[in-house]
């Protein structure tokens, strides 16, 4: 073996290995050092850029944008929601039973509300129902807490004012010795046709709300509506009305008024009844059958309804101008009658006109009544906003005479919807800019005594917070849309309906519903019907009672009342409302049924779900706008409109008094609300702007981070670490706002800069929580492809401070719009009913649910024909607008 050769000398094709050293350690030196490097790369990449890298993983691979539920967008949402057979079932439950206000059937709706609020808005549902007595702390701090509430609230307030439940009622006609001819049947006759009348067609007896009691006799006067130009005419005839029983119909004014003209001329009692003559063309005498059998009135069919002089002040009787606690001092009433009343048949009226033809006859009129302090129950609730300060109230009120089921249950129904869509869109992560209020009132039918109770007691409260309130009645009692506002919200109220689509017919709107007429105009067998030329002209005289855009102004006779006309509120009513050519609306009787409503009054339930969406709209609009929609201009040119026609009254009452003093006031208010047009204009795009400079940077920012991902990630690659792709969670967006109250407001305001200055925002939790709000109906995150909770955390280079100063601009815009109905608000209030502190506009003293438009000065001249009353009332409405006019100047 040791002769062989070593292998690798067998094959000369094999090369000689190498042995002399090389210089290993420094080439391993240099290969430790590369590597080393490039891991402090990676690690700094990964430490020092992994935000953005993320931030532009999330936005690379979001494949679709899921931008902020505001705008046109929750509007969508909303819109989806109302509908018709939800609508009926709502309106089935409520009209199921009479809930006077007051009785223990009303407590059980009250707390139905409750409970479907708790469920519709996500609130927390306590073990026992929170039911709060006015004045207690509880019920104060309920409302008083919504500037510091951060989540959805509902509670019952209980106030506890003096109303009246009917007794004995009789009325009887007596020969001229006093024998009684004549017993009239009180009741309302019916029969299972219709389920619900028949059953309870006794159940709340025909009487007048706050009537007077008594036991009188008098000589029967016919007074035709009962107006004070009725009256007057009659003692200008030389027809003596002291100690008589007036019979009066129906129509022209508040029943309350009619009262009350009776009693001023002497009169002992009144009888008003329901004249078909007032039924347009729908009347058995133009062919149709009476209700249940067809759609004309029932000859039994009797209108209830309070008697108190609301013109005068509504509310509590006993506490005028404060709130009717449990235990409260009261007063004697000084706005309802002394006089007794009661409400009457048209069958009834026929039969004391027959007797009254063949010669005069006495009436004896009996109404005793159980006056006494009886609780009510307010359902409220609140849904917090990024604006704590600025409040938007909606409101509907739940009591009925008897079902209700146009009068208000429609109106209930209608608003249950409108909830419910709020409702939806709070499950889908919206918050409303400004905070929203929800009413259901109480006790509305005898003489607003609800709303007025939770104005009177928390008047400083709403005048500091509270910008506007939406009111709805009933929502459909027949075919034509009426819509009635402060003229402040005009165009909202006109625009939201041309934003609906007619409840039955394809290619109009909501707001062409205004226009509509009905569809009964007499059987075919009779042929063209008969109507009363004067009711015909009385229908024409409300359709034409608007303003330029069609929008009529507010009287009172529903909650809007102590918002508007005692605390300076802009507000809303609207609703569809019977025409003389429509089935005959049962008002205030046990016909206003579930049946009825289903036959005639809006079959399918399509009028009460567009009501829904209109109202939601205007509540949307007016919670969401970053510039409230609020029109000045419009208003203060309608106030020119009002004194064309003072100018007209004094020309023909001869009156000598200058207006052109206060005429040239309202050319300067005219000419600030223009510049404040224009501040408005500028204000929100100044806003708009700062977004849009944010969003250029935050692009460019975007396109590096990209360049650094794509770097980062090649990088991980060479080292055998790709980047992961990471997937984005859609599923989890509709729970973003079912976080703990803490981690919501960190979302909405846990702004955590990586970039640039990092102001602590966390510590001004409330105005972060605005400033947001603003930026986000403004248009933050529109361009973002990151959903809010992922892109908020990581902004960069906001620029706070220019934040901050728009939305201070747009602020102080904002407040001189909520100055402006306040503007009209005079601490004396008007003449004889100091109540009433509007002086733009108020219930007419001698109309009730009709407006007044510059009361106190219109007034002056028409009902006092006093040159230096009118004189004193142009100078202090002058003083108002002049300081008016420096509130809004910018």
């Amino acid at each position: 073996m040791a002769d062989e050769k070593p292998f690798y000398n067998n094959n000369k094709a094999i090369p000689t290995p190498v042995t002399t050293l090389a210089n290993v350690p420094a080439r391993r030196r240099s290969i430790v050092k590369l590597v080393l490097a490039l891991g402090i790369v990676v690690v700094a990449l990964h430490y020092v850029l992994r935000p953005y890298v993320l931030d532009a993983v999330s936005l690379d691979e979001h494949t679709k944008a899921h931008k902020p539920l505001v705008g046109k967008r929750a509007e969508n949402v909303f819109l989806s929601v109302p509908n018709e057979e939800v609508c009926i079932a709502t309106s089935r439950h409520y009209t199921a039973k009479p809930h006077l206000a007051g009785s223990e059937i009303d407590l059980s709706t009250a707390k139905d509300f409750l409970h479907f609020l708790q469920t519709e808005l996500g609130v927390k549902s306590p073990t026992e129902d929170p039911i709060y007595p006015a004045g207690s702390p509880e019920s104060q701090s309920a409302t008083l807490s919504i500037p510091k509430t951060h989540a959805a609230q509902a509670w019952i307030d209980v106030y506890y004012p003096v109303m009246n439940t009917p007794l004995d009622r009789v009325v009887q006609a007596l020969d001229q010795e006093g024998n009684v001819i004549w017993d009239a049947d009180l009741t309302e006759h019916t029969d299972d046709t219709d389920p619900e009348a028949g059953e309870y067609y006794d159940f709340v007896p025909t009487f007048h709300g706050l009537s007077k009691g008594g036991d009188v006799t008098g000589k029967l006067v016919y007074a035709n509506y009962g107006l004070k130009e009725d009256y007057d005419a009659l003692v200008a005839k030389g027809v003596n009305l002291t100690g008589s029983i007036i019979l009066a119909r129906y129509g022209g004014n508040f029943r309350g008024l009619k009262v009350k003209g009776a009693q001023e001329v002497g009169a002992v009692g009144i009888l008003i009844y329901s004249d078909t003559r007032d039924d347009g063309a729908v009347t058995v005498e133009n062919g149709y059958k009476p209700y249940p059998d067809g759609p004309a009135r029932s000859p039994t069919s009797v209108q209830r309804g309070s008697v108190q002089f609301i013109s005068m002040y509504p509310g509590d009787p006993t506490t005028p101008g404060y709130p009717s606690y449990e235990n409260v001092t009261r007063t004697e009433g000084l706005n309802i009658p002394s006089i007794p009343s009661l409400p009457f048949s048209w069958a009834n009226a026929q039969k004391l006109l027959e007797f009254s033809e063949k010669g005069e006859i006495s009436v004896r009129l009996v109404n005793h009544v159980d006056d006494k302090v009886i609780p009510i129950w307010n359902t409220m609730a609140v849904i917090p906003g990024y604006i704590t300060d600025e409040i938007v109230v909606v409101g509907n009120h739940r009591d009925a005479w008897v079902m209700g089921a146009a009068d208000p249950t429609s109106g209930t129904a209608s608003i249950a919807e409108t909830i419910r869509g709020f409702g939806a869109l709070m499950r889908k992560g919206w918050k409303p800019l400004r905070t929203i209020v929800i009413a259901s009132w109480d006790a509305e039918e005898y003489g607003l005594i609800g709303s007025t109770e939770w104005g009177e007691d928390f008047a400083d409260f709403i005048d500091k917070y509270v910008v506007a309130y939406v009111n709805i009645d009933g929502s459909a009692s027949g075919s034509r849309y009426s819509a009635r506002a402060s003229p402040l919200l005009a165009h909202l109220v006109q625009q939201s309906a041309l934003d609906i689509p007619h409840p039955t017919q394809k290619g109009r709107t909501l707001w062409d519903a205004a226009k509509d007429t009905g569809s009964y105009f007499g059987a075919m067998e009779v042929g063209e019907a008969v109507i009363d030329p004067d009711v015909v002209a009385m229908s024409e005289a409300r359709a034409n009672a608007v303003d330029a855009l069609g929008v009529g102004v507010l009287g009172s006779g529903s909650d809007y009342t102590v918002f508007l006309q005692r605390l300076g509120i802009a507000s809303t009513n609207g609703g569809f409302g019977h025409t003389i050519n429509d089935p005959v609306y049962h008002y205030h009787s046990v016909y206003d049924s579930e049946r009825w409503m289903e036959l005639y009054g809006d079959p399918g339930f399509f009028r009460h779900t567009a009501v829904a969406k209109h109202l939601g709209l205007q509540v949307l609009r007016l919670a969401d706008n970053v510039v409230l929609p609020f029109n000045t201009t419009h208003y203060s040119y309608e106030l020119e409109n009002y004194l064309d026609k003072v100018e007209i009254l004094v020309s023909a009452q001869s009156v000598d008094i200058d207006l052109s003093p206060l005429r040239q006031s309202i050319h300067s208010l005219q000419a600030v609300s223009l510049a404040l047009d224009y501040e408005k204009f500028n204000a929100e795009r100044n806003l708009i702007e700062v977004l849009k400079k944010w969003r250029k940077e935050a692009s460019k920012l975007k396109k590096l981070k990209k360049k650094l991902r794509k770097a980062y990630c090649k990088v991980k690659k060479a080292l055998g670490h790709p980047c992961e792709p990471r997937h984005h969670q859609h599923k989890h967006h509709d729970k973003q706002y079912q976080l703990t109250e803490e981690e919501r407001r960190v979302t909405h305001t846990g702004f955590e800069y990586r970039i640039g200055r990092l102001p602590a925002w966390r510590q001004e939790v409330a105005e972060n929580e605005m400033l947001y709000g603003f930026a986000l109906q403004a248009g933050f995150e529109r361009s973002q492809r990151g959903c809010a909770k992922s892109a908020i955390s990581r902004l960069p280079h906001f620029p706070i401070g220019e934040l901050k100063d728009a939305v201070k601009r747009l602020r102080v815009v904002n407040q001189k719009l909520i100055a402006f109905e306040r503007g009209f608000i005079s601490e004396d209030g008007i003449s004889e009913r100091e109540w009433y502190k509007h002086l733009g506009v108020a219930p007419g003293k001698w109309l009730g649910y009709g407006a007044t438009t510059l009361p106190a000065l219109t007034e002056s001249i028409t009902i006092d024909g006093n040159a230096t009353l009118a004189k004193y009332e142009a100078v202090r409405l002058k003083d108002l607008l002049d300081s008016l006019v420096e509130k809004i100047r910018v």
